[in-house]
């Protein structure tokens, strides 16, 4: 799912100072995609399930695995515990907290258990989209390409343009046995749009 996050870009740049200032937390763009995470996920509730042998489990919480790498090249993947429950800034501060602790080496066992769906950012290596391995028993896992900026057509009253605008690719592997074309697909498109409806004049 190609996505313009032009909106997102702008807003990040006019407040990342002041979010500083204010929060003493700096803003990524990882809690602003992982907040339309779990609203997608809250719009297609089956996309929070587990497979257990020939059971299927519906989890009532939303708690949204974050793939982080470690200095020695692997991966360690702390949970953002009811995602759908924290604002812009409470995002900002559990994904900076994981991010940093995962670094040093510092995260508690319960900071990696409990996850119901997986994120991960294959952008911050540069590349433009993946092939992400879903994080059984878990059924998705959504993989978030580098944000680039690219010509495009954009659509107005008086006719189409070319303009230089701001755009990613969102990654999906899901598990076929539980999760169906239809239901994979309207949820990615549902977070990319989430993502392109963005304020660029909202607060925080």
């Amino acid at each position: 799912m190609e996505v313009d996050v032009t909106n997102i870009v702008k807003w990040r740049e006019r407040i990342k100072d002041e979010f500083f200032k204010r929060e003493g937390e700096k803003i990524t763009y990882t809690p602003i995609f992982m907040e339309a995470v779990a609203k997608a996920i809250r719009d297609f509730p089956l996309m929070n399930i587990s497979v257990d042998g020939d059971k299927v489990i519906k989890h009532k919480d939303i708690n949204l695995g974050m793939a982080a790498a470690l200095p020695d090249g692997n991966l360690i993947v702390p949970v953002i515990k009811k995602a759908d429950q924290l604002n812009l800034v409470g995002m900002t501060k559990v994904v900076n907290d994981l991010a940093v602790r995962a670094r040093g080496g510092k995260l508690n066992p319960d900071d990696i258990q409990g996850g119901t769906f997986t994120v991960t950012n294959v952008g911050s290596f540069g590349s433009i989209m993946g092939t992400p391995i879903i994080n059984q028993p878990q059924v998705g896992i959504l993989a978030l390409g580098s944000i680039r900026k690219i010509p495009a057509v954009i659509e107005t009253p008086e006719g189409d343009l070319i303009g230089i605008r701001h755009k990613m690719i969102l990654s999906h592997s899901y598990d076929h046995r539980v999760v169906n074309g239809a239901l994979g697909s309207m949820f990615a498109k549902r977070v990319g749009d989430y993502l392109e409806a963005w304020d660029q004049n909202a607060g925080f």
